[in-house]
């Protein structure tokens, strides 16, 4: 499918979703959302994919925010819908999908475009990369699940502080607050990810899509985490991955898992 804001790629199982809008420092607008959630939708579904990759284009912005100029007349229920509407459609669709995303946070990544890093399954970013959730000083706060992945991801002191001050953090914080798991090189970002993404399809594609079913569960209100983990682990002994693991293992091999 041909996107206006966005290029896509998909090699040796790494589908790479780029958000293409240079002059906007590949700010979100609703048009670019609705494209990622096509990418995203179209990616998982794609039984040549794997993983999944979103980036920005250029050395300076994975993504610096949301298109202000969209919402800035907007009324109490167009805001609660907006937000509403964007979780739904990306952010949360994102952080629930089955095939596993890494954010590689090529620069910035302010308001919208931390939370869509932060929906990401995990984060690597480039040694120049700035990260914060600015919208205390627009009067509003972070919309796209910020107020709640944030905390989950660096701890309730370091949110408040980030959200309050509306202060960026550099990529050398960003890694110790544990917000993302790797800083690079801006030049080394893809490789490395495309490195870390092959080494995620090593293994069972079934058993990692139940272990994101599974780590969710314990971070959303009225479901057990435990539970969850429960039911997953005693699906995965009814999947042919599972069958060919164990006798991979048995018998002193590779698994080549089928995927089912």
């Amino acid at each position: 499918m041909t996107y206006d804001n966005l290029l896509t790629h998909t090699e040796e199982g790494v589908c790479t979703i780029t958000i293409n809008r240079p002059s906007k420092l590949n700010a979100l607008n609703r048009k670019t959302i609705s494209e990622l959630h096509k990418a995203f939708k179209e990616a998982n579904e794609d039984a040549a994919c794997k993983v999944i990759i979103v980036t920005g284009t250029g050395e300076k912005a994975f993504v610096a925010g949301a298109d202000i100029s969209e919402f800035a007349d907007f009324s109490v229920s167009q805001g609660e819908q907006l937000a509403a509407e964007g979780q739904a459609k990306l952010f949360d669709f994102v952080a629930h999908l089955e095939t596993p995303v890494i954010a590689a946070v090529n620069g910035f990544a302010l308001g919208g475009g931390l939370e869509l890093a932060m929906a990401a399954h995990f984060r690597v970013a480039s040694d120049n990369a700035k990260m914060g959730l600015p919208e205390t000083s627009l009067g509003v706060i972070p919309g796209y699940g910020g107020t709640q992945r944030l905390p989950q991801l660096v701890g309730k002191g370091r949110a408040f502080e980030m959200i309050m001050t509306a202060q960026m953090v550099d990529a050398t914080q960003a890694l110790q607050y544990g917000l993302v798991n790797h800083v690079v090189a801006q030049e080394e970002l893809l490789d490395f990810t495309v490195a870390l993404a092959k080494k995620i399809m090593k293994n069972s594609s079934v058993a990692i899509a139940a272990a994101i079913e599974a780590v969710n569960a314990g971070f959303e209100d009225g479901e057990n985490g435990y539970e969850e983990e429960i039911t997953q682990f005693g699906k995965c002994f009814g999947t042919a991955d599972f069958q060919e693991g164990t006798q991979a293992f048995l018998e002193k091999r590779k698994a080549n898992f089928p995927g089912q």
